[in-house]
């Protein structure tokens, strides 16, 4: 699979993360044989970029990734995420450190490559919400306490929240990384939208990362599965997902990721997740697309989308077409 530079931190990362999340589900609640093949089936297949949180089946993921790598994260990128909750605000620094600790040993690790912020971003309040200033003056120097201890090489965070404080954190020049929401129905990060596109507008971020060169990971490019044009959802994965893609439910975006069946028609695409995955790398500032899964089957249909390249531009100018009605039709 190939492989590109993922910003400042000059790391190599294949262009498809593994994601080992509680959306997906296959390293939150899969069986142990399943989720070792996954693993070694990507590792042979190129895949070296592993990401999981200490909040993915409250410690499940890193204790099952932990086991499955075994220690052997040769030529491998291994990132995990930290949540800082309302208790925590009374000592941020030793929260901080006590989570990652706690990550490193179920991970079987001594340290990870990327530790990441995994709090929405906004006015803050007792969910877990956290301002951009609070996160440079509180969080960054208990993080950079953890990189000078050598327990993780690069700091990255999470692009959820409002919009113009991610702005603001990218552009601080203390984050390394960001995890940016990107896809069909959220084009957003990548490209200028219509004020009435009817889903969140990101402002082109991931250009400001490039410019910034920060290393971006796509996430939910599938839309947490809406992206796959049904609403059923696999027994492994989260029995309900928020809508990302529209303000009104789950089912409304599986509506709208239905508008792009035309491009199946036209032999585009074999599948709309396909479609979903070919679309996102066709932007070439973005290094690497995370995929939450449940089966090897996945895995492997996701890898063989991204190895098929990106969209040709015939494709591209049909999917602008769709999201322009769609955007004109919000919901």
């Amino acid at each position: 699979m190939e492989q590109k530079t993922f910003g400042r931190t000059g790391l190599q990362v294949s262009r498809l993360t593994f994601g080992c999340g509680a959306v997906g589900g296959l390293m939150t609640k899969g069986r142990a044989a399943d989720q070792d093949r996954a693993v070694a089936w990507a590792r042979d297949h190129g895949i070296n970029f592993f990401d999981t949180a200490a909040s993915y089946g409250d410690g499940a993921s890193e204790s099952n990734l932990g086991r499955a790598l075994n220690r052997n994260v040769d030529g491998l990128v291994i990132s995990t995420k930290f949540g800082l909750r309302e208790e925590h605000k009374t000592d941020v620094a030793g929260a901080v450190r006590e989570s990652l600790d706690n990550s490193l040993k179920r991970l079987k690790l001594d340290h990870v490559d990327l530790f990441q912020l995994h709090n929405t971003v906004g006015q803050p309040d007792r969910h877990g919400n956290i301002s951009a200033d609070q996160i440079l003056a509180e969080v960054i120097p208990a993080f950079e306490l953890l990189r000078d201890a050598g327990k993780t090489r690069y700091l990255g965070f999470t692009a959820k929240g409002d919009v113009s404080q991610l702005h603001q954190l990218v552009v601080s020049g203390c984050f390394d990384s960001a995890q940016i929401f990107y896809n069909l129905l959220v084009p957003s990060a990548g490209e200028a939208v219509a004020a009435n596109h009817g889903a969140e507008d990101f402002r082109q971020l991931l250009d400001v990362a490039d410019r910034c060169d920060l290393g971006a990971i796509g996430v939910r490019v599938l839309a947490g599965g809406a992206l796959s044009g049904t609403e059923e959802r696999h027994a492994l994965g989260m029995a309900t997902v928020a809508p990302i893609g529209s303000d009104t439910d789950y089912a409304t975006d599986v509506q709208r990721a239905r508008c792009f069946v035309p491009l199946l028609e036209a032999g585009f695409a074999q599948t709309l997740a396909e479609l979903a995955i070919r679309y996102v790398i066709s932007n070439q500032v973005l290094p690497t697309t995370e995929i939450g899964i449940a089966t090897l089957e996945q895995l492997q249909d996701a890898a063989a989308a991204v190895n098929k390249g990106p969209l040709p531009e015939a494709a591209l100018a049909q999917i602008k077409r769709i999201q322009t009605e769609l955007g004109s039709n919000p919901v």
